[in-house]
């Protein structure tokens, strides 16, 4: 993982100090790019512990295009619960718990009329409208046209922007076949270089894993295009402490091969093997 070293100390050493909404300030630079062979290893951070069980969770949780957080919460993943708060929540309109029409809701019904938690169902959503199902249609593309260049799934929708607890930071991946290996890349707008950025990486090349065994390809490269890279204020002294640490060889990730549809994943069929990190380091998010 020297690559996310050399973005940590890249903005160290070239970032420009900015205010920004949250009200924490913020070094950064505008744009980076970092490349991940998944038949080298599983790009997790190593010179922190990262909660990969979490990583699964909230992917799973976007893969099924669930919205509300309790889903996550009772997985013990608390990485949307500051958003998640009445006080958030009622500042969109919403009920308590409800993220509305968030990533999962894009990949999975974009186009869709958002009408929030269903209730009856643990995870689901309620909306009007067939919308578009752009992960389905991705595994199809990549099943029956592998050699488009045109598969694209997207989570910024403007109609949708004003609902969501956060606008989308990754918004698109592009997914590419060739010579029997999966590709995926990745454009992030705004990038938390400390606390969000390990688990983006990790996120999509597991969805980039699942993605290849569901459609009979190899892993491929993972490809991440970052914008606005920054880091806040109050995490350059735990960044200091990654940067003296040297990084461990990574781990692996084993899927269970039965499972041969991207939204049938469950987090039983996800096992992480090898994975020695340095010791955690813990930051306050900015909301």
């Amino acid at each position: 993982m020297h690559a996310y070293q050399d973005l940590l100390r890249r903005i160290l050493d070239e970032g420009e100090w900015y205010e920004n909404r949250t009200g924490v300030r913020c070094v950064g630079v505008f744009g980076h790019q970092m490349s991940f062979d998944l038949a080298k290893g599983f790009p997790l951070v190593t010179t922190k512990s990262v909660h990969f069980p979490s990583v699964v969770a909230e992917l799973l949780f976007f893969v099924g295009g669930y919205t509300d957080v309790r889903w996550l919460q009772d997985r013990k993943c608390r990485i949307w619960n500051e958003w998640a708060t009445a006080e958030q929540c009622a500042k969109r309109g919403r009920p308590e718990f409800d993220l509305g029409p968030i990533y999962g809701f894009q990949w999975r019904h974009f186009g869709a009329t958002y009408r929030g938690m269903k209730g009856e169902q643990e995870g689901s959503t309620d909306y009007a409208g067939e919308g578009v199902d752009q992960l389905l249609w991705a595994q199809q593309q990549l099943r029956e046209n592998p050699d488009s260049r045109q598969i694209i799934v997207s989570a910024w929708n403007p109609v949708d922007r004003p609902n969501q607890a956060l606008p989308p930071c990754h918004v698109l991946m592009h997914f590419r076949a060739i010579g029997g290996r999966l590709h995926c890349s990745l454009f992030q707008r705004s990038c938390d270089s400390f606390l969000g950025v390990p688990f983006n990486i990790a996120s999509y090349s597991l969805l980039t894993l699942m993605m290849a065994q569901t459609t009979g390809l190899e892993p491929g490269t993972f490809v991440h295009f970052l914008s606005d890279a920054h880091l806040y204020e109050n995490h350059l002294d735990q960044v200091r402490e990654q940067l003296a640490r040297e990084p461990r060889a990574l781990p692996t990730v084993r899927l269970n091969p039965d499972v041969r549809c991207v939204t049938g994943f469950r987090t039983e069929d996800v096992e992480l093997v090898g994975y020695e990190p340095h010791p955690k380091l813990t930051g306050t998010v900015a909301v």
